[in-house]
């Protein structure tokens, strides 16, 4: 609707302001400029304005001195691409040989020329002022894109738990199933990439938004999410490769006795509602929900440790009786234990606490003059916040 809206105020501006009778190039400027965020558009329409009027120039020049045939078709082509580089409008490299073409093809080309750059412009200011006016925030989709991901982990995990406690099938269908598990770990890096390109943007959305305050810490916010699960979904594949690794060790026995196993299976249960508390946590925007969100990862961490307990003792009983694979029932557990480490609140307050030092030290770094205004006016008002109480105290 944004783009519709934008494409067809330029059509109408262009056609008030120019002399062409269907000036097409605004509409398309403005459909071309209007991208999902704020950030992104005003990238983009310095770089698209310039490419299309670098093309239309070249265009100029060439009809003084050449007119269409192949050869000097050849020549513009290599010409645009050349000033396109050397200009750096990015992505925007093949804008410049195509305004050329489409300028050098028509017959009245000088009056053409500058029709088409003020064409242009209209459709880059009116699809600027479109994102200005109603800047999107993109935080929705990608707290929707983290939460989605973090069940799809506690499907996993409710999987592997729960074919721990079933009645064991022969053992090539043991190993099968294990290795389907692993498939689905796997699988995951692909949900991780899909989130991540959700995320970065969500986070173009928040950069140069009046709606949004707290810019810098909600990308912090989604973006040590996002790091935490993928360290989480890491650990499962690697979970995931120790029971294959087990089940073909175990040829076709049962990796694990009854008690064992829905102890596991507990402990992977409470895992996952763990994960999925966590991505609620990191993707609440409001401070009751918040709030809420931290209180059940904190109940669901602490039976995920209880379990974690339960499993302990019975296991190493297990181990002494049948040493054999030791390391890998040792290790299952152990990648338990980094899942829940990296849950863990503490945790995360530290992890964001460093983020943000690191996040406000380069943004110094990369414009000191700007942080050098923040701190004055930071001084100032509370220089005048101090001076408005002496005045008020009696």
């Amino acid at each position: 609707m944004r783009a519709t809206a934008a494409a067809t105020l330029a059509y109408a501006a262009a056609l008030w302001l120019s002399d062409e009778p269907a000036p097409l190039t605004a509409p398309l400027t403005a459909l071309l400029v209007v991208q999902v965020t704020l950030y992104s558009t005003l990238t983009t329409s310095v770089r698209r304005v310039n490419s299309v009027v670098a093309g239309v120039l070249i265009a100029s020049a060439f009809s003084l001195l050449v007119g269409l045939s192949w050869w000097s078709l050849g020549l513009i082509i290599l010409a645009s691409l050349v000033v396109g580089y050397l200009v750096r409008v990015g992505e925007f490299v093949p804008e410049v040989a195509i305004s050329a073409m489409l300028v050098l093809g028509v017959t009245r080309v000088a009056d053409t020329a500058w029709d088409r750059v003020l064409e242009t412009l209209i459709g880059a200011a009116v699809g600027l002022l479109f994102n200005v006016l109603l800047p999107p925030v993109w935080v929705g989709s990608a707290g929707e894109s983290i939460g989605g991901l973090s069940r799809r982990m506690r499907r996993l995990l409710l999987d592997m738990g729960e074919g721990l406690s079933a009645p064991g099938p022969p053992a090539a269908g043991t190993v099968v199933r294990y290795e389907q598990r692993l498939y689905e770990a796997r699988r995951l890096d692909n949900d991780i990439a899909e989130v991540d390109a959700s995320l970065r943007q969500a986070e173009d959305s928040l950069r140069l938004n009046p709606r949004v305050r707290e810019g810098l810490l909600n990308r912090v916010v989604l973006r040590t999410g996002l790091d935490t699960l993928e360290i989480c979904a890491v650990v499962l594949r690697v979970m995931a490769r120790t029971l294959t690794d087990l089940a073909k060790g175990r040829g076709g026995e049962r990796l694990f006795d009854d008690e064992v196993a829905r102890a596991f299976e507990e402990l992977f249960s409470r895992t996952g509602d763990a994960l999925v508390s966590f991505a609620a946590l990191v993707t609440s925007q409001v401070s009751e929900r918040a709030e809420e969100a931290e209180r059940r990862l904190t109940e669901g961490l602490a039976g995920a440790v209880a379990a974690r307990e339960r499993v302990a003792g019975p296991l190493l009983e297990g181990i002494r009786r049948d040493p054999r694979h030791w390391q890998l029932a040792g290790a299952l557990l152990a990648e338990a234990d980094r899942i829940l480490a990296e849950l863990d609140p503490e945790h995360r307050s530290r992890r964001l606490l460093e983020e943000l030092d690191r996040s406000a030290r380069e943004q110094r770094e990369k414009h000191p003059r700007l942080a050098a205004v923040r701190q004055w006016a930071r001084g100032e008002r509370r220089g005048r916040s101090r001076r408005r109480k002496r005045s008020a105290a009696p």
